[in-house]
């Protein structure tokens, strides 16, 4: 009886799991279907699933308008410069709260996770006059410095939970070999904490990647990424959904494929951590 019981749990949770699964992927399923309709079809009530009349035009259309590859190359730039530097700065900052003894730790830490509270505009026009008596308005090393600043206590949090299940006597035995301070992070800590620093590396890649705010106000052409190509098919004409759509399509599908390979590594070391 408890079997039975247990195995209709199982199916239950399945069931539940998978329609929990199909609502979240339906809004990107409908977002690749429109984008291979036509501008009628996409607006048509009531709309079509399946059946309807496949086109290509609107990639092309969209290529035609905008250069993908352009946007392309400055999303991935800024989002794996952001990710790279902001782990340069996060190795160090985790290691020293996970394995030097002070009492306000957590109070530092709840301070770094309270930055994320704070409303981006709120911030917007000092971080824009700034930028632009700079010179790093419109420029991809602009982002990726600001990217850095809004994920890194992201970065610290995540990295300093894997650091703290590594055993500290592992550290000591590694001083007492003589280790210097850079050598015990680099060659004994960071190995061991590779799962953790790859899931925290594809979460913030993904992160940057889907950052529409301030790549939307602090750019206008040059360092403009796949956020500022989507928005720039919003325009007071009206929305063309089928051209939006393509857009959209054309700039989540290379972090789905990111995603869809990287899936069994992500979970990995989200779920289990440092040390297995």
């Amino acid at each position: 009886m408890a079997r039975s019981i247990s195995r209709r749990r199982q199916i239950v949770v399945t069931l539940l799991a998978w329609a929990i699964g199909l609502a979240i992927f339906f809004p990107i399923l409908w977002t690749i279907l429109t984008s291979f309709k036509t501008e009628a079809e996409a607006i048509a009530s009531p709309p079509s699933l399946f059946m309807f009349d496949w086109t290509l035009e609107n990639y092309g259309e969209v290529q035609e308008r905008s250069n993908y590859f352009r946007h392309f190359s400055n999303s991935v730039i800024i989002s794996l410069g952001s990710t790279l530097l902001g782990l340069l700065i996060a190795i160090p900052a985790a290691w020293s709260m996970a394995f030097v003894p002070a009492k306000r730790t957590k109070d530092i830490l709840m301070w770094m996770l309270s930055t994320k509270m704070l409303p981006p505009v709120g911030v917007l026009i000092p971080i824009y006059l700034l930028f632009r008596d700079t010179g790093l308005l419109d420029t991809r090393t602009g982002l990726v410095i600001v990217l850095t600043l809004v994920n890194l206590p992201i970065i610290i949090w995540m990295l300093f939970t894997y650091f703290r299940e590594i055993p500290g006597e592992i550290l000591e035995a590694s001083r007492m070999d003589g280790a210097q301070l850079w050598d015990e992070i680099i060659y004994v800590l960071t190995p061991m904490a590779i799962p953790g620093i790859a899931s925290t590396l594809l979460l913030n890649v993904i992160l940057a990647w889907n950052e529409a705010f301030w790549t939307l106000n602090l750019t206008a052409a040059k360092a403009a990424p796949l956020t500022a190509f989507i928005a720039s098919y919003s325009s007071p004409e009206g929305l063309f959904y089928a051209k939006l759509s393509a857009a959209s399509t054309m700039a989540i599908a290379p972090i789905l494929i990111l995603g869809w390979f990287s899936q069994k590594q992500l979970v990995r070391g989200l779920t289990f951590g440092a040390v297995k």
